[in-house]
C-alpha cells in the first residue's frame, strides 16, 4: 500500500486498541488515545525505510534518505544469509527484514527502552520522529507543497504540547506500566502496532509480504504471505483508493468513540 493508507491504517489500529482496552475496563486517558494514534500512524510508515522512494525517505531530507540506504543494504544482506534453498539472491532489500514481525517487535522493544532511559528529552524525540511521520502520511498533500522545515517545526511543536499535557498526573505517562521507573515505557506499543499493520496492508497487494520470518512455510524461510492472489491489488490500485482508505476512516471513528466510552 501506498503511504497515506498505511497511516490512516496505523491510526485506525491504535484507536481500535483503545476500544479493546475500555471493553476491558482499562481505558485510555483521552491524551494516551491521541499520542499512540500518532505515533502508530507515523510508525505504519515506517518499514519502508527499505526503500529510497518511499514516503519517509523524503521525512528528514538528507538523513532520512541515507537511513534508508543503509536499512535498504542490511535487509539486504539478512535476506541473503538466511534464504532458503529455493530463494534467489536479492539485489535489494525491500519488502524483507523491516516487513516482519521480528522487526516490528525489536524496534519497539527499542523505543521503550530509550523512553524508560532517555527520560524527558528522549519522549520528545520519540515524538518528534513519529509526529512528523503521521502528518507526511496522514497529510501528504499539504506536507508535499509546504517547506519541510514546517513540518518539522510543527512535529517539534506538537511533541513539546503532548509530552507537557502526559506529565500532568492521570494524563497517562503511566499508563499501563505502574512501576517506579517505567513511565512512557508504553511508547513502544504504538511503533510495534504500526509496524505490524504496515505489513499486513502490504500482505494484501500482490507481492504478499514474509511477516512470519525466519518461521519456514513451504520451504522458504521468507515465504510472501497474502491473502488469494484473485483478492490482492497493485498499491495505490482504486481498492485502496475508494474501498480501504474510507473504511479505515470510519473504523477509526468507531474505535474513537468506543474508546472514549461514547458507543
Amino acid at each position: 500500500m501506498m503511504g497515506p493508507a498505511h497511516s490512516l491504517s496505523g491510526a485506525a489500529a491504535w484507536l481500535g486498541a483503545g476500544a479493546v482496552a475500555n471493553a476491558l475496563d482499562h481505558r485510555m486517558p483521552w491524551p494516551v488515545l491521541v499520542v499512540g494514534t500518532l505515533i502508530c500512524a507515523g510508525a505504519a510508515l515506517a518499514p519502508d525505510l527499505d526503500q529510497k522512494s518511499a514516503t519517509i525517505s523524503r521525512a528528514f531530507g538528507p538523513l532520512s534518505k541515507a537511513l534508508c540506504g543503509l536499512i535498504d543494504k542490511l535487509s539486504q544482506a539478512v535476506f541473503n544469509a538466511t534464504r532458503g534453498r529455493g530463494e534467489r539472491r536479492r539485489s535489494g532489500g525491500h519488502r524483507t527484514l523491516t516487513h516482519t514481525w521480528v522487526w516490528a517487535v525489536l524496534i519497539g522493544i527499542g523505543f521503550s527502552a530509550a523512553a524508560v532511559a532517555g527520560g524527558r528529552w528522549a519522549v520528545l524525540t520519540i515524538l518528534f520522529i513519529h509526529v512528523v511521520l503521521a502528518v507526511e502520511g496522514l497529510l501528504w498533500r499539504m506536507a508535499r507543497v509546504s517547506s519541510d522545515v514546517l513540518v518539522w517545526l510543527l512535529g517539534a511543536a506538537s511533541a513539546w504540547i503532548l509530552a507537557g499535557v502526559l506529565d500532568q498526573p492521570g494524563n497517562g505517562a503511566d499508563w499501563l506500566f505502574h512501576g517506579d521507573g517505567q513511565e512512557y515505557m508504553w511508547l513502544g506499543l504504538p511503533v510495534v502496532l504500526g509496524s505490524l499493520v504496515h505489513s499486513i496492508g502490504d500482505a494484501l497487494t500482490i507481492s504478499g509480504c514474509p511477516i512470519l520470518w525466519p518461521i519456514p512455510i513451504a520451504g522458504k524461510r521468507w515465504y510472501p504471505l497474502g491473502t488469494p492472489h484473485f483478492m490482492r491489488f497493485r498499491a495505490g490500485a482504486w481498492v485502496e483508493v475508494k474501498v480501504l482508505m474510507p473504511l479505515f476512516m470510519v473504523l477509526g471513528g468507531f474505535g474513537a468513540l468506543s474508546a472514549l466510552g461514547v458507543l
